[in-house]
């Protein structure tokens, strides 16, 4: 088989991982057809990211990595050759497309080859009857290549004869790992910040954070020390991967924190102010004004 095409596939199972990485099991990776060790893997990815989507549904389970999961409405407007002429601003970010990319395109184009059938079906009962609503599993491709299965309603707009094609996909937030992979590295990034120690290293920085909010932060070089690194490295990585500084990292987590502790507790608002890592009360109150808005006095307490 040609060498690109097998580095293509390879990219596209790395991919699957990486977004397995950070808790997202709704997506799957398209067949090739090919009778290989790379399609028997891609087999086996799928498999594990069904059973894992399955099995955290029925939990209930959130990944504590990401701040939360949310749902994600697609909204397409086709006109009456389905052709895509409009779509919700939320397309584009879930499928990885520019919006200049999805105009004027066929929807056929973005569906997997598995949905075609289904879709060429919805097609021609609408064509026959103007007046059919249809609720249809579709399956999108993504850019880079990932399927995304959805449940779709399919249905004539009122008095003219664009067609609506809606759905709901549950997403996770991204606050961790990077999804690139390291030969689509932009070489302007500090050397080195995506190797894969270096992205331990930050998480378990990352992690140490979040494990000791109610400790006031050691500054970069004590961090640096601490982990074994130099300053340069621990910052800009931080700031590259989670996309802000140490320093805000902690401080609007530990304020999240003590608002949550204000709302569902007794404690009295000064040992809160401790137990999120602030000396003293007044600047507890100044920070936690700075972050939501209001003070903590302001806020109803579920007692």
């Amino acid at each position: 088989m040609d060498s690109d095409l097998n580095q293509l596939r390879f990219q596209n199972i790395c991919q699957m991982l990486l977004q397995m990485g950070k808790g997202n099991f709704i997506h799957q990776i398209q067949r090739s057809g090919e009778d290989d060790n790379l399609e028997i893997l891609t087999v086996l990815v799928n498999m594990l990211a069904e059973e894992m989507n399955g099995l955290i549904s029925h939990k209930g389970y959130v990944n504590p990595h990401h701040t939360n999961k949310y749902l994600v409405q697609t909204t397409f407007i086709l006109n009456e050759y389905f052709v895509i002429k409009s779509f919700n601003s939320e397309v584009p970010t879930l499928l990885g497309f520019t919006p200049e990319d999805l105009y004027n395109q066929k929807f056929s184009t973005i569906l997997s080859a598995e949905s075609l059938s289904s879709w060429n079906y919805v097609k021609k009962e609408l064509s026959r009857n103007l007046n059919h609503h249809f609720t249809s599993q579709l399956t999108y491709i993504t850019k880079k290549q990932l399927l995304i299965p959805s449940f779709c309603t399919v249905t004539r707009l009122l008095q003219n004869k664009d067609i609506l094609v809606s759905s709901v996909t549950n997403v996770i937030e991204d606050t961790i790992l990077p999804t690139i992979l390291v030969s689509d590295i932009n070489n302007d990034r500090p050397e080195g910040i995506y190797r894969l120690g270096d992205i331990r290293l930050i998480q378990k920085v990352y992690d140490y954070i979040l494990d000791n909010l109610d400790k006031p932060l050691p500054n970069l070089t004590a961090l640096s020390k601490i982990f074994g690194t130099n300053e340069y490295k621990l910052k800009y990585g931080f700031k590259s991967l989670f996309k802000t500084s140490i320093y805000q990292f902690y401080n609007t987590k530990r304020l999240k924190k003590a608002h949550l502790l204000i709302q569902e507790t007794t404690i009295q608002l000064k040992e809160i102010a401790l137990m999120s890592g602030f000396s003293t009360y007044p600047n507890f109150s100044k920070a936690f004004k700075k972050q939501f808005g209001y003070s903590p006095n302001d806020i109803k307490r579920n007692l």
